[in-house]
């Protein structure tokens, strides 16, 4: 349910288009957990990040129904391109509807399967990566993506938060909660990166390699 400062927050901020808009209203017809969806604020940050950044060659790990992919592709200056690793097979058509709505669909390749193993199979450096995917896998993410992205680059993960669960007294020990604990710990206490942490949503991490 969205609250009331999730409601001022999207009405003034950029408003999504159309496509995405589709994207967002076939998400919650669709999915059984429609909440998973960026929403339009994250969505037109992501897009300015990569505008901001410069980026070319984007990375996004867990790309649901495909709604933060358009939202960055968007942002791609001409030639850019994305690499979506999703996991659910099923969502596929819905994933590329959306983007050919959208006019985005020759700047992604999609890449059905399991992250891991897939991301030994691509070479960076990448410009951007978003992370958004099992919360449990999230240390072994920081440590294949930070590896593939280039100095300088930017890593953003989704939902470091976790529901106020990370800061939970006493700490849940269920497998996701621990895994984004390791993972805000390793990026916290890593010489090689600059974090900033925002209370956007479930929270978010701006890590950028140095």
């Amino acid at each position: 349910m969205q609250t009331p400062l999730d409601k001022y927050l999207q009405e003034h901020s950029c408003q999504a288009p159309e496509a995405l808009q589709w994207i967002e209203q076939q998400t919650n017809i669709r999915t059984n957990y429609p909440r998973m969806l960026s929403g339009s604020v994250q969505g037109g940050l992501l897009k300015m990040l990569v505008e901001l950044t410069g980026a070319t060659r984007i990375l996004e790990i867990g790309s649901f129904t495909g709604y933060s992919a358009a939202w960055m592709a968007l942002g791609l200056p001409e030639g850019g391109h994305i690499d979506a690793l999703e996991i659910n097979d099923e969502l596929e058509p819905l994933m590329r509807e959306g983007w050919q709505r959208a006019g985005v669909s020759e700047r992604i390749t999609l890449h059905i399967g399991d992250a891991c193993r897939t991301l030994e199979s691509l070479e960076g450096p990448y410009d951007l990566a978003f992370v958004d995917a099992n919360k449990r896998q999230y240390p072994e993410y920081y440590r294949l993506v930070l590896s593939k992205l280039r100095h300088g680059g930017l890593l953003i993960a989704d939902d470091v938060l976790w529901d106020g669960k990370v800061y939970a007294d006493p700490l849940p020990h269920d497998a996701q909660t621990e895994g984004l604990l390791e993972f805000n710990d390793m990026a916290a206490g890593d010489p090689e990166v600059e974090v900033v942490m925002l209370p956007l949503r479930d929270g978010i991490s701006l890590i950028r390699k140095k």
